[in-house]
């Protein structure tokens, strides 16, 4: 079944309902954004989940962050599975020390064909390192979360060979279309559970039970 990834959580509740809906993973962002948090409140996070009993990794995001720092945080923290978002090679991404997530961005305008094969290289490369590779849109300036779709058969032509991860613009309404159409490892969700900018306890079961049904 598709791996579900609910990101950008700033508070305990709604990480814990991601949770209980069946998430897979949470995410929490560390990387500058407006959903970016403290390590205190990531703390908070990871202790609300725990104290309930609720065993799901929990992934922090980073972009072009100091090696050192990301492997200081996740231990403080402390995160289950890293996401790099910025410009990291795969020599930087063997310097962290937990499980990886690996984002490759897409262009959002340009044929299907020659877009997966400009960016077959990328996957391969983190693939074959072992680190599972995250496909979202490419927007000047934005890391991730931009609530911008690119071209679904970019992403069906390289799931036919990798496992990877589908993000940007995904929201509970096109969900299952996008598993249907790609194939995908997992799916990722920021903006799409969100309203006004803050995370919707609503769409977030919507999310999940449209991506899992």
């Amino acid at each position: 079944m598709t791996k579900v990834k609910i990101c950008g959580i700033q508070h305990p509740h709604h990480a814990i309902l991601a949770a209980r809906e069946g998430a897979d993973f949470i995410g929490i962002v560390f990387a500058s954004s407006r959903r970016q948090v403290s390590l205190p409140k990531a703390q908070q996070i990871v202790e609300a989940l725990r104290r309930e009993g609720l065993r799901t990794p929990v992934v922090g995001v980073f972009a072009d962050e100091d090696a050192s720092n990301v492997n200081a945080i996740a231990q403080a923290c402390p995160l289950d599975w890293v996401q790099l978002s910025g410009h990291e090679s795969v020599d930087y991404c063997r310097r962290i020390n937990l499980p990886l997530l690996k984002a490759v961005h897409v262009p959002i305008d340009g044929s299907p064909e020659g877009l997966a094969e400009q960016l077959r290289s990328q996957v391969v490369e983190m693939d074959s390192a072992g680190y599972r590779p995250l496909l979202d849109s490419a927007v000047p300036d934005l890391y991730g979360g931009t609530g911008k779709a690119f071209n679904w058969q970019v992403a069906q032509e390289l799931a036919k060979e990798f496992a990877v991860l589908l993000a940007g613009g995904l929201t509970p309404e096109n969900v299952a279309q996008a598993i249907l159409t790609v194939q995908p490892w997992g799916v990722d969700v920021s903006s799409g559970v969100e309203t006004g900018g803050q995370k919707d306890s609503a769409k977030i079961i919507a999310f999940i039970h449209n991506a899992k049904g």
